[in-house]
């Protein structure tokens, strides 16, 4: 049962989300203006408090009486809804806070969103607010809704109201927040609140998600972020939070055109999009690509149980759908479910000769509202089954809602989770909806959306049975780490006393400088040797003939040292040749907004062709370490095939955990790579490396 509001206690957003009282400032008689709509919804809406209309022109707004200011108002203020214009903004903020109004909403727009001069003015704006202890949406926005029974605040100039649910949304962009709670009510998914953050200057997602979290009656978070406020406060706040709530996000800017160019294959690959992936990641953030899977998946997170395993049965009355359904089920990762024996034989009892009981199971085009019902039982009851996609096509034989509502009936209850997908007009869609009120079962369109719902929810599932992880503090110098970092790339002693401080492991080897040192490194760890030019402005010394490979004795490193030679050369890097070993990369870069930013993959010359890389933002913890093992296409070739031994996992891990130390320690340094990293069934060894510091 939802706590009363005398029964909850405070948590800082109350005066937002929870008023007893509204002042809208800046309210107009002229209907359609952004004064008269707020107020109008307010009142319409069905608020529970007090409303008080602010507009010194006007003596009765909306049959309520109206004052001049929000001081000529004499019961207290909890809220005030700003939409003055830009230049009496500063002025009706200085009157709220001689009201001591609690919260206010700042519609207005023209602050940092126009440049330097609104920018500062936004600040003065947070610094009065802030001053007060008044917190504030806004500027730039939409308003705020709180359809919650009890009060039933629609703060907003949105046309739609949504009804009361178990989601929360909020939107940077107002825009898009009309446009998603209308499809909200279009898809009648409940939205109990609802912002419009715009600016953001003061009450951020952060602030959100973590008022949210606290919410009983909530279950999912839906976001749409162009960007984040703070992505380091954003990280524990979300951990935190995702563990109790599903929170989704459509994080927009995925496109690459923003990024900086970079002097190794970590910074070429890691742009601020992969950063955020890798952040929400690390969050238990579920992350989709556009607004219509936004509610795809919060259909299904705010109705449904999760399932117990990946195992989809497919339940149609149509060949076509199903292959699509199943298609997109194996894209999605999940598995085909095994029908048992015994579920064949129940299923062969109650439908036609021609039936197909092999899942996906159709029941040809004949199939009745019955018909759905049963089969849908017997599937559910499987012990095979973790979930079931009921896809229908409309006939003209048939009754949508009658199939619908058999649908329902036969899923009441269960514990696995049910998607359906009928495939008609919008008209019977509606009609479905009208027809057989239900709050367990999400409808969707087509049978891809159906899937997508399902993979959610795997994912959710998986997100809650991760370890919380660990994350590993070595012994190391960082007194000798710090002596050896100069500003620019460092050079072939400072990258391997960096190594040393750090403990990576390093092939044997060193600078020479003359033929004569290059052979005494030669002789000193042993035939055969590699020679590699050492130059900063060789960014892949394999493009310019860097690299010799394999030379045997003392003439073969003389002549090598020779071709070597190179104007911005500091000398040659004599290295033993290593044999056996998969090339895996190490590196990082460091992000303005996310910080170190890591990245693990198969290595070697084809980095960025082959893109077999992930990422995660630092601190990286054992768990997330493994993760990222996993996460490339190329883990089974490291994992061992046809015999051969796999890498040393445990060495692999231990080797991301201290660049990941190292990267948070020092944060001058700009970008390293460790390309490649050779991974052994026992231990690994670092090859090449290069590192810029600023």
């Amino acid at each position: 049962m939802r706590r009363t509001r005398a029964q909850r206690p405070d948590h800082g957003l109350d005066k937002l989300f929870r008023p007893r009282s509204v002042a809208v400032i800046g309210a107009s008689r002229r209907p359609g203006s952004i004064g008269w709509q707020v107020l109008h919804n307010l009142i319409t809406g069905g608020f529970e408090g007090k409303v008080f209309p602010v507009n010194p022109h006007a003596q009765v707004l909306h049959s309520i009486k109206c004052h001049r200011s929000v001081t000529a108002i004499e019961d207290p203020v909890d809220l005030a809804v700003i939409t003055v214009p830009k230049a009496l903004v500063s002025r009706t903020l200085a009157q709220c806070v001689k009201k001591r109004v609690g919260a206010v909403v700042v519609i207005t727009a023209g602050f940092k969103e126009t440049g330097p001069e609104g920018a500062k003015l936004e600040r003065q704006l947070l610094a009065l607010a802030r001053k007060h202890g008044m917190r504030m949406v806004g500027p730039n926005c939409m308003g705020i809704q709180n359809a919650q029974a009890g009060v039933r605040l629609n703060a907003s100039f949105a046309r739609t109201f949504p009804k009361d649910g178990p989601v929360a949304f909020v939107s940077q962009s107002g825009a898009m927040g009309e446009a998603i709670l209308t499809h909200a009510d279009h898809i009648h998914l409940g939205v109990a609140m609802f912002v419009s953050m715009g600016n953001r200057a003061d009450v951020s997602a952060n602030d959100l998600i973590e008022y949210w979290g606290r919410e009983a009656g909530i279950r999912c978070l839906l976001l749409y972020l162009e960007s984040f406020g703070n992505p380091r406060n954003f990280v524990p706040i979300a951990r935190r939070v995702s563990r109790e709530k599903a929170i989704v996000t459509v994080k927009a800017g995925r496109s690459s055109a923003g990024a900086r160019a970079a002097g190794s294959h970590t910074g070429a690959l890691a742009g601020a999009d992969v950063a955020a992936d890798a952040l929400l990641k690390d969050c238990g953030v579920q992350r989709v690509d556009s607004v219509e899977e936004l509610f795809d998946v919060g259909l299904a997170l705010a109705k449904l149980p999760l399932p117990a395993g990946k195992r989809v049965a497919v339940l149609t009355n149509a060949g076509g759908p199903a292959i699509l359904a199943t298609d997109a089920l194996v894209g999605s990762g999940l598995d085909i479910a095994q029908l048992s024996p015994a579920t064949g034989a129940k299923l062969r009892k109650i439908l036609v000769p021609e039936a197909s009981l092999a899942n996906p199971v159709d029941m040809v085009a004949g199939a009745t509202a019955a018909d759905y019902h049963a089969a849908l039982g017997v599937l559910l009851q499987d012990p095979g089954v973790d979930s079931v996609v009921v896809i229908f096509v409309p006939p003209i034989t048939h009754e949508p809602v009658a199939v619908a509502r058999s649908v329902f009936e036969a899923a009441r209850g269960s514990s696995k989770p049910v998607v359906s997908c009928f495939m008609a007009r919008e008209e019977i869609l509606e009609a479905i909806s009208r027809g057989a009120q239900q709050d367990w079962v999400p409808v969707y369109l087509y049978p891809e959306s159906a899937v997508r719902a399902l993979a959610a929810l795997e994912e959710r599932r998986r997100i809650l049975a991760r370890p919380a992880g660990k994350v590993r503090r070595f012994r190391v110098d960082r007194a000798a780490a710090k002596r050896a970092l100069r500003p620019g790339w460092l050079g072939v002693k400072a990258r391997r006393a960096l190594s040393a401080a750090y403990g990576l492991p390093v092939v044997p080897g060193g600078l020479a400088r003359t033929p004569a040192e290059a052979v005494a490194i030669a002789a000193s760890v042993g035939y055969p040797v590699v020679a590699k030019l050492s130059a900063p402005s060789v960014v892949h010394k394999s493009d310019v003939g860097g690299v010799i490979l394999d030379l045997k004795d003392e003439w073969a490193v003389r002549g090598a040292f020779e071709k070597l030679r190179h104007p911005d050369a500091e000398g040659v890097n004599v290295q033993k040749m290593m044999r056996g070993g998969r090339e895996v990369v190490l590196g990082l870069v460091s992000d303005p907004a996310y910080g170190p930013v890591l990245m693990f993959g198969l290595g070697g010359l084809y980095v960025e062709v082959l893109k077999d890389v992930s990422f995660a933002v630092c601190p990286v913890s054992d768990v997330r370490a493994r993760e990222l093992l996993r996460e490339i296409r190329g883990w089974p070739i490291l994992a061992g095939v046809r015999g051969q031994a796999g890498i040393d996992e445990e060495a692999l891990v231990d080797a991301i955990q201290r660049l990941s130390q190292l990267a948070l320690e020092h944060p001058e340094i700009a970008e390293l790579e460790i390309n490649p990293l050779l991974a052994f069934p026992e231990g690994v060894c670092a090859v090449d490396m290069r590192c810029r510091v600023q």
